[in-house]
C-alpha cells in the first residue's frame, strides 16, 4: 500500500491521483524512455511479464517504493501479453512541455487497452473477431449489444429465455462480457473468461438514448429499427459508455447500428456448436474445423465475414440464391482467379479505417490504403463484367476514390517506417517547407565545406577553417597569424593559444536554421501527417461502405473458388419441407483421409423424417451425421456444398447430442450432461428442425438408456417431427419403424477378411446385422488373451438372455410410447417370442470353442496336448 499522498514526491502524488482513477487497471506510467510501474502494478506486470521488480527510493513512509518498467519502444509487446491474459492497462503519456514545467511534466491517461476494445494491428488475430459484447435482462428477455470496435460493426439483438441466451454467447464469444450487475444470469456466462460487473447506472434507459442519439446523431432510433428493444438499447448504452471511456475519444466510426433477428438466422445452440466443430474445434484451435477447410480468403477481413456467416447461417432464401447466383457467373466467367489476385492487394482496410478514425493510424497504415485505393479501379471492371443483381450492388458499394491514390502517392514514401515519431514518412516534394527544413539538416556539411572554399578565396586567409561544436556552435577559426586579417564584417566569439574564432551574420544565421531544423522538420512532418489522417477520416463513411464491400466480395470469390477445388454443387433451396442430398460428403475428413472418401445419400422428407442409424463403432456414423448439418449449414450461408445433388426445405434449427464428457466443474456427470442437452433438443426442436443424436441413454443402466432413447425417438418421431438422424447401439431401436411410420432403418456396412474387421462407411437401408465390438476393440490394440475371454463371456450371456430379454416396443399401437421398462418385466415385441438381448448383432460372431479351434495346430501337439486341446474344447462347448 501507498503511504499518504502528501508525504510523497510530487511526481509519485501525481501518479497517485492518476492511478485512483484506474483502481483494477494496470498503469503504464511515461517517464522519459520507459513506461513505469509501481506499487501492486509493479508485482503484478513483474509476474506476468517476467520482467525485473526493482525499487524507486523510498516513499514518505520510508518504506522502498516497489517498481517495474519497461522500454517505451517495445512496449506493444509488453502490452499484448497482459491483454491476452484479460488484464486491463491504461497508458498515462507526458502532455507537458518538460522545458516550461515546473514540478512533474503533467500526464493523463489517453488510452485504455481492455482486452474487448483494442485496435493496435499487433494486438490483434487478424483472421479473428474480437467483439466487446454488453448484456442486460428483464425477466426473460435478454438484450445483448455487440461491437468490434477495429472495424466499427455495432448491432444489436434480443432474445427469450437462458437456452438462447447461451447460444448467442457461445456464437459471439466477446473478449469482454459487460454484465449488469442487478441482474443474475447463467455459471457459463457470470464465469466466462472477460466478464465484467457494472452498475446498474450503466444500463439506464435514458442514459442509453441519450448516448446512441447523440454517437449516430440522430433524433431517435427509428430509422434503425431497434426502437422498440429496450433490454437491448440499455445494453448498447452501457457498452458505447465504456468503449468512450476506454478510448478517450467520441469513435466516430461507429456511424450505424444493426439490428438482429434470431428468427432471420438458424439458431445452433453451445452444445451443437461446439460438435460441428465449425471454427474451433474440441481442442480450442481453429485446425481441421470447416472454417479451416473452407477459408482461403484473400484478405483477414473477408475471413472475418466469412467466419460470421459460418457461424449465424441465415434463412432469406431470396439473398442465398443471389449468392449462389453470383458465384455460378464467378465459375462460368473464370474471374475468382482475378479477383483473389486483386483482392489481395486490397489487405485489411476495414480495421485500418477504423485506426484512421481514432487517430491512431501509422504510416504503413496509409500506405496500404494507398495500394489498395490504387486496384479498385480493376476490382469495378471486373465486377461489371457479371450479370447478377448482387454483382451490380457490389459495384455500386465498391467505390473508387482516385484523389486519395493521387494524394497518398505523393505524400507518402513508398516504404514508410512504421512510427512516424523518427519522420522519414513524408515524401519529398509533397511540402515545400519540409523539403526546406529537411535540406538545411541534411545539407549542412555540404554548406559549410562551400562556406570555407569562397571565405578563404575571398579573404586570401589559407589557415581559414569552418567548423562547429556543441559548446558554440558554428564558427569560422583563423590562425593567430593571420587571425588580425580578419574581415571587419567577422565577429570574435572565442579566443584559443593558436587561434581565434569567429562568427558572421551569414553564418549565424545558417546557424539559426541548421541547430532547429531536425526538430522542426520532424514537428512539420507530424503535423503534416496527422492533417492527412484527419481529412481521411472525413470521407470515412463512404471508404467504409466500400471496404464491406470488398469483405463480401473477398467471402463469396472465396466461395466460388473452394467450389471448383473441392468440387461442390449448387443446392436447391425450396419452400417444401425435404432434405435430400445425394452423394454427400464431409469436406473436413475428406481432405484428411488418403483414401477416397465414400459419399452417401440421405433422404429426409414429409414420409421419411426420422433415420435409426446402427452399425460399429468407427463404422462412419458420426461423420455421416455431421456431413448432413454441414452440408445443410453451407446451404444456408449460400456456398456450395459437398454432394452430386442436394435439395434443402426451410431449417430454423439445428441440434446435435454427439459425444459427451463429465462436466466436472459444474458438478454433472457425463450422464446428466447428455440428459440435459437432449431435454433442450425435445423442448425446443420443431418440425423445420434438423435434430443430430448419437447414443443417447449410453451413460446409464441398459433398461434404463433403452428405455430413454426409445422415448426420445418416439417424440421426435410423433410430436416434432423434426429431420432426426438419430445413431444407437440398442439394436432394439431398429423396430421402432414398426411403431412410427415415418421412420426408417439405415447402417453402416462393415464386413470380415481373415478375422479383420473392414469398414466400408457406406450407408444401407435396414438394420445392422451385426455389432463388431470385439473386432474393433481387438482392432484398438485390446490384448488377445482379453479378447478370447470376451467371447466366452459373450456366449454364457447369450445363452442366459432368453429368460431376461427386454424390448422397449411395448406400445399396444404405432405412435404410442411405451410403457416404462424394469428388469422385472421382460418384453417382446406384440405376438412374438422374446429374443436374446441384442442376439441378432451378435449371432454372426464365432464361438469361444471355435476361436480356441483355429488357435490349435495339430502337427506341433504331443499326443497328450491333444487330448488335453480335446478336454478344453469340450468344456467350452
Amino acid at each position: 500500500m501507498a503511504a499518504q499522498p502528501s508525504k510523497h514526491t510530487p511526481m509519485m502524488q501525481q501518479y497517485l491521483r492518476i492511478k485512483a482513477d484506474f483502481p483494477d487497471t494496470i498503469l503504464f506510467y511515461r517517464m522519459g524512455d520507459f513506461y513505469e510501474l509501481f506499487y501492486d502494478d509493479a508485482k503484478k506486470a513483474a509476474q506476468l511479464l517476467d520482467i525485473t521488480l526493482t525499487a524507486r527510493g523510498k516513499s514518505g513512509d520510508g518504506q522502498p517504493i516497489p517498481m517495474a518498467g519497461v522500454p517505451f519502444h517495445a512496449s506493444e509487446n509488453y502490452v499484448a501479453k497482459l491483454v491476452k491474459q484479460g488484464v486491463s492497462v491504461a497508458i498515462a503519456e507526458q502532455i507537458g512541455d518538460p522545458a516550461t514545467s515546473k514540478g512533474p511534466v503533467e500526464r493523463k491517461v489517453v488510452r485504455v487497452l481492455t482486452p474487448g476494445t483494442l485496435t493496435d494491428e499487433a494486438l490483434l488475430d487478424e483472421r479473428s473477431d474480437n467483439l466487446l459484447v454488453a448484456l442486460c435482462s428483464d425477466q426473460q428477455r435478454h438484450g445483448l449489444a455487440v461491437l468490434e470496435i477495429s472495424s466499427g460493426r455495432f448491432s444489436v439483438l434480443e432474445v427469450d429465455g437462458e437456452e438462447s441466451l447461451l447460444a448467442e454467447v457461445e456464437r459471439l464469444r466477446p473478449a469482454e462480457l459487460l454484465l449488469n450487475e442487478e441482474n443474475s444470469y447463467p455459471q457459463a456466462i457470470a464465469e466466462r473468461t472477460g466478464s465484467k460487473r457494472m452498475s446498474p447506472w450503466h444500463f439506464e434507459s435514458d442514459t442509453a438514448l441519450r448516448l446512441l442519439t447523440q454517437q449516430l446523431k440522430t433524433r431517435d432510433l427509428r430509422g434503425f429499427g431497434c426502437e422498440g428493444m429496450h433490454t437491448a438499447i440499455r445494453a448498447a448504452g452501457a457498452l458505447l459508455h465504456y468503449a468512450q471511456d476506454t478510448q478517450r475519444n467520441s469513435l466516430p466510426h461507429i456511424r450505424s447500428l444493426m439490428v438482429e433477428q434470431p428468427d432471420d438466422a438458424i439458431i445452433i445452440d453451445p452444445a451443437s456448436r461446439r460438435n460441428l466443430e465449425i471454427d474451433i474445434n474440441q481442442k480450442g484451435d481453429d485446425q481441421y474445423t470447416l472454417a479451416w477447410i473452407m477459408d482461403k480468403t484473400a484478405t483477414a477481413m473477408g475471413s472475418r465475414l466469412l467466419k460470421r456467416w459460418l457461424n449465424r447461417p441465415i434463412r432469406d432464401i431470396q439473398q442465398l440464391q443471389q449468392r449462389q447466383s453470383f458465384i455460378a457467373q464467378l465459375i462460368s466467367h473464370y474471374s475468382a482467379e482475378e479477383l483473389n489476385k486483386l483482392l489481395k492487394q486490397v489487405g485489411d482496410i476495414e480495421r485500418i479505417l477504423s485506426r484512421v478514425a481514432l487517430g491512431s493510424a501509422r504510416p504503413r497504415d496509409l500506405a496500404r490504403l494507398r495500394d489498395a485505393f490504387s486496384v479498385l479501379p480493376d476490382i469495378r471492371q471486373q465486377l461489371a463484367q457479371l450479370d447478377t443483381p448482387l454483382a451490380s450492388k457490389l459495384h455500386e458499394r465498391i467505390q473508387e476514390f482516385p484523389q486519395w491514390v493521387s494524394r497518398l502517392q505523393q505524400a507518402i514514401i513508398d516504404n514508410p517506417p512504421v512510427v512516424v515519431r523518427d519522420g522519414g514518412v513524408i515524401a519529398t516534394g509533397y511540402d515545400d517547407e519540409l523539403d526546406e527544413l529537411r535540406g538545411l539538416s541534411e545539407n549542412a556539411g555540404d554548406f559549410l565545406i562551400k562556406l570555407e572554399e569562397s571565405e578563404k578565396q575571398r579573404t586570401g586567409l589559407n589557415t581559414l577553417k569552418v567548423g562547429y561544436n556543441r559548446v558554440h556552435g558554428y564558427y569560422i577559426e583563423i590562425s593567430k597569424a593571420q587571425s588580425d586579417q580578419a574581415p571587419t564584417e567577422y565577429i570574435r566569439r572565442q579566443t584559443l593559444k593558436n587561434a581565434e574564432r569567429f562568427i558572421t551574420p551569414e553564418l549565424k544565421e545558417f546557424e539559426d536554421k541548421a541547430l532547429s531544423a531536425k526538430s522542426r522538420a520532424l514537428s512539420r512532418e507530424k503535423m503534416l501527417y496527422e492533417a492527412l489522417v484527419r481529412e481521411l477520416g472525413e470521407d470515412l463513411v463512404a471508404l467504409q461502405v466500400s471496404a464491406a464491400g470488398l469483405s463480401e466480395l473477398d467471402v463469396l470469390t472465396n466461395l466460388a473458388e473452394r467450389a471448383e477445388t473441392l468440387r461442390f454443387v449448387a443446392p436447391q433451396l425450396v419452400t417444401d419441407s425435404v432434405l435430400h442430398i445425394q452423394q454427400g460428403r464431409h469436406p473436413v475428413v475428406e481432405n484428411l483421409i488418403t483414401d477416397p472418401f465414400v459419399a452417401n445419400d440421405t433422404q429426409l422428407d414429409p414420409q421419411q423424417r426420422i433415420q435409426i442409424i446402427t452399425g460399429p463403432n468407427m463404422g462412419g456414423k458420426s461423420t455421416y451425421m455431421r456431413q448432413v448439418a454441414v452440408i445443410t449449414l453451407l446451404a444456408y450461408i449460400g456456398s456450395y456444398v459437398p454432394a452430386e445433388a442436394a435439395t434443402l426445405g426451410p431449417i430454423d434449427r439445428i441440434f446435435t447430442r454427439m459425444g459427451s464428457a463429465d462436466d466436472v466443474a459444474g458438478g454433472r456427470s457425463t450422464f446428466m450432461v447428455e440428459m440435459t442437452e437432449t431435454a433442450n433438443i425435445l423442448h425446443n426442436a420443431t418440425a423445420s428442425s434438423l435434430v443430430l443424436m448419437d447414443e443417447v441413454g449410453r451413460g446409464t443402466s441398459t433398461f434404463d438408456g433403452l428405455s430413454l432413447a426409445w422415448a426420445a425417438a418416439a417424440e421426435l418421431a410423433d410430436q416434432i417431427n423434426a429431420f432426426t438422424l438419430f445413431a444407437t447401439h440398442y439394436f432394439e431401436m431398429t423396430a421402432l419403424p414398426e411403431h412410427h411410420a415415418n421412420a426408417t432403418n439405415v447402417h453402416l456396412k462393415a464386413t470380415e477378411h481373415d478375422d479383420k474387421i473392414i469398414f466400408l462407411h457406406s450407408v444401407e437401408h435396414g438394420p445392422a446385422s451385426q455389432s463388431y465390438g470385439l473386432q474393433v476393440a481387438q482392432l484398438a490394440g485390446v490384448p488377445t488373451s482379453v479378447i478370447n475371454q470376451a467371447r466366452a463371456q459373450l456366449q454364457q450371456l447369450e445363452q442366459q438372455a432368453p429368460a431376461e430379454a427386454i424390448s422397449p416396443a411395448t406400445a399396444t399401437s404405432a405412435g404410442q410410447t411405451p410403457e416404462p421398462l424394469t428388469s422385472e418385466q421382460p418384453i417382446s415385441e406384440p405376438g412374438s417370442a422374446a429374443q436374446p438381448l441384442q442376439a441378432d448383432m451378435f449371432s454372426a460372431m464365432p464361438s469361444a470353442a471355435e476361436n480356441r479351434l483355429r488357435e490349435l495346430n495339430p502337427d506341433d501337439l504331443t499326443p497328450r496336448q491333444a487330448l488335453e486341446a480335446l478336454y478344453q474344447l469340450q468344456e467350452l462347448l
